[in-house]
């Protein structure tokens, strides 16, 4: 069916949807919410950070438009003892009634809320316009003047406390002469609270310190008053210093809790790990001592520091040989100025074995791979997590005509040791406390056997991954990076028909059949605006991300070579390694991402990707596994994965394009509007462009090279629909684009799908888990 005949089909249907009067479902006095805004007669009020103190909203739109639930909702009947109107009205939602009472409680809040950003006279009215039982609801702000700060003053009553307030006067958010704001009040206050309690002030909490604003100064004046009064102990009528306190000693508890520990220590073995620091357990500790004290950031004879007691739970809980961890202190009996700390860790399960059996479908040749893994999350006994897995997979191949064989085998087998930690010299111990850190080791070995060829590939691989504490940077640098890729037969009717002319055509793929080794380093840096956590996966936030990466291969060795004054390969034109060439490349990646969160329902996404990488020196060609390529659920959706560029190229085998649309660079843009339907049910509009190009001139790829004067030209564009399934801890994603602008053709039906669109040739279908970007 033609798109164009589609369209006004589900125009039609969605418009029969949300044209379902609501009012029969309404009682005799009630009205409906059909609209909130939020007004003000000053600019400078920041309206969008006061909708939260709205109590009631309208019923949901899809994508800010359609009020399809209470659509679904009309459809059905009164009578609530039939089934099917039991179904749509958990399908879909009831008609929101207009509560006047949450209304005045909204305002009320809103009108302290202006007042506390220092616009004291402020007003919230209330402005309800009702028609045809539809009430819209709006929010008058008469903000009136903004009070600023004249005067600042401190009262503080202990002199140990004014001392370090005073030492630190030069971090404080307050100064004279800024606008009066509640809410930077509030953030002095945390900023204190946190200074004492990592100077050993257990006690000490928000509630101590009070501001006074004295607003009769006049002409739009406060004058600020900070007041920390002595401390006063439950129980007791007078007041006192406020009490400071340091570590007497830490208890460790390997597998027990404090009160096992106090009913039955006699019955425990017990461990010192270090003075002051004992630890308790039966038989053998899971975790080696030394290895424990590393990450434990409360030492005997420091002060009292949260900060301390926070470091030491995130660096326990984070390793994968911990279920649970736990930080508790207790002021210790004989000594009324130090505290016991105890610390209770509890492992969980060792050993584990998985499988996983899936079915594959590459380009309609079906097959199955299965899957059998071995961990150990705690190998030498300092939380290292060693895993084992192999797999193993079968496809029948459709299609190929001259080979004797038309079966796809692949088996591989990967190792990988994690320790949770920096396995490097010459850091601090402050660097190893702050960054949580990992090194990894890996080898895997994969052999792939095809009708036209059998390939092998040997990789081996040290890394380090750590971020700081909040996690929003986070960093990964490749020490090295070993990669050694072995074809051991090439079949003859491939080898004559696309790797035997030695001419310049046919480059990019005759250098990607060849054996090659690959030794590489890279670095890569994230960053986002809101802290990751394992349960942080769903959209809608005001966030933005970046990442930025750059990887390098072949320099070393050719420094090795040139530095011994060894001469290139007459054959292979190449420096080689055991008569094997060396790839040499640079590889640059960017990546940015931003959302936009319009309500609880709807926010908008924008996606920048940049790529370039550039071979030279000892190679010509990028290795296929270094190359970009476009399309696909991740990139521009209206096409196939690999199934766009390199520029205008337009593939023409379908056995090789595989390679031949590939490239040195590559650019990605999306937008993407994001809505909430009902249950776990999402839904997403997009716009995607982009493409990749060859930095250098291949015979094989005619028009895939990047030329500032016509690459704008070569810029596909798509757009589509996408439903996802959304679990929290992962979403499921099914996309469906379309062609809007095809580079490849260059006559104008062609070219411009979204005028003339045909779904046999522009449409493309993607299942994928996770989002886009």
């Amino acid at each position: 069916m033609n798109a164009r005949k589609i369209l006004p089909l589900l125009l039609a249907a969605a418009m029969s949807l949300v044209g379902c009067s609501p009012i029969r479902f309404l009682g005799e006095d009630e009205t409906m919410l059909h609209k909130v805004r939020i007004t003000s007669d000053d600019k400078q009020v920041d309206k969008s950070k006061l909708g939260g103190y709205v109590r009631q909203h309208p019923n949901s739109r899809w994508f800010s438009l359609l009020k399809v639930p209470l659509g679904i909702y009309c459809m059905s009947g009164t009578d609530s003892t039939r089934r099917f109107n039991r179904f749509m009205h958990r399908v879909g939602e009831a008609p929101v009634v207009y509560d006047s009472l949450l209304a005045e409680r909204a305002a009320a809040d809103m009108e302290a809320a202006v007042q506390g950003l220092g616009y004291l006279q402020a007003e919230v009215n209330l402005d309800n316009k009702v028609k045809k039982r539809r009430v819209n609801v709006n929010f008058s702000i008469h903000a009136g003047p903004h009070y600023s700060v004249r005067n600042i003053y401190r009262n503080v009553e202990d002199p140990r406390v004014d001392s370090i307030v005073s030492a630190t006067w030069d971090d404080t958010v307050l100064e004279e002469g800024m606008p009066f704001n509640i809410n930077l009040l509030d953030e002095e206050r945390t900023r204190i609270t946190s200074l004492m309690q990592n100077q050993g002030f257990y006690y000490f909490n928000k509630t101590m310190i009070r501001f006074d604003a004295d607003t009769t100064v006049g002409n739009h004046l406060v004058d600020i008053a900070l007041n920390i009064p002595m401390y006063k102990p439950s129980g007791q009528s007078g007041a006192v210093p406020h009490p400071s306190y340091s570590i007497r000693r830490v208890n460790f508890l390997s597998g027990i809790n404090q009160q096992e520990l106090e009913q039955s220590r006699s019955g425990l073995d017990s461990t010192m790990m270090a003075p002051g620091v004992w630890a308790y357990h039966h038989g053998r500790m899971l975790l080696r001592p030394k290895f424990l004290l590393r990450r434990i950031d409360l030492q005997p004879g420091d002060k009292y520091s949260e900060q301390a007691v926070q470091n030491t739970y995130s660096s326990l809980a984070s390793l994968s040989a911990v279920m649970n961890a736990n930080v508790s202190l207790e002021p210790a009996g004989t000594d009324p100025d130090s505290l016991d700390a105890y610390v209770a860790v509890h492992t969980g399960k060792r050993h584990g074995l998985s499988a996983e059996l899936e079915g594959t479908n590459s380009a309609g040749d079906l097959g199955a791979a299965l899957s059998l893994g071995y961990y150990n999350r705690n190998l030498f006994r300092r939380s290292e997590q060693f895993s084992f897995k192999i797999r193993g997979a079968f496809e029948a191949i459709k299609g190929l005509k001259g080979y004797d064989d038309q079966n796809y085998l692949e088996y591989s087998a990967e190792m990988e040791l994690n320790f949770p930690e920096f396995k490097f010299p010459f850091l601090t111990q402050r660097f190893h406390h702050e960054a949580k850190a990992q090194s990894i080791a890996s080898l895997m070995f994969n052999s792939q056997d095809r009708p036209e060829f059998h390939r092998r590939v040997l990789t081996a691989a040290w890394r380090y991954r750590w971020h700081r504490l909040n996690r929003k940077r986070q960093h990964r640098f490749d020490f090295i990076d070993l990669n050694y890729i072995f074809m051991p037969w090439i079949s003859n009717t491939f080898r004559e028909e696309y790797l035997s002319d030695n001419s310049s055509r046919n480059a990019v793929l005759r250098y990607n059949y060849e054996n090659l080794f690959i030794m590489k380093w890279g670095y890569s840096f994230q960053y986002t605006s809101v802290a990751p956590t394992s349960q942080n996966v769903s959209y809608g936030t005001n966030a933005y991300s970046v990442r930025m990466g750059i990887e390098t291969a072949g320099n070393f060795l050719q420094g090795i070579h040139r530095l011994f004054g060894k001469d290139k390969n007459e054959q292979k034109e190449a420096y080689t390694l055991f008569n094997i060439a060396y790839a040499q490349y640079v590889k640059f990646d960017f990546d940015f991402a931003k959302s936009f969160r319009f309500d609880d329902r709807n926010s908008l996404a924008l996606h920048l990707a940049l790529g370039v990488a550039y071979p030279y020196g000892n190679s010509k060609v990028l290795p296929y596994e270094k190359r970009y390529f476009s399309g696909g659920a991740n990139s521009v959706r209206g096409w196939s994965v690999r199934g766009l560029g390199p520029g205008s190229f337009k593939g023409t085998d379908g056995r090789v394009d595989f390679i031949h649309q590939t490239g040195d660079m590559k650019l990605d843009m999306s937008v993407e509007y994001r809505t909430h339907l009902f249950w776990k049910m999402d839904a997403a509009a997009f716009i995607d462009a982009g493409n990749i190009w060859t930095l250098r001139n291949y015979e094989e790829q005619p028009g895939g090279k990047f030329r500032w004067q016509t690459f704008w030209k070569q810029i596909a564009a798509s757009y589509g629909l996408g439903i996802r399934l959304n679990f929290s801890y992962f979403i499921l994603r099914l996309d469906f684009g379309m062609k809007a602008v095809n580079p490849a053709y260059e006559t104008r039906r062609e070219h411009f799908p979204i005028i003339y669109p045909n779904f046999k040739r522009d449409a493309a279908l993607h299942f994928a888990v996770g989002l886009p970007f």
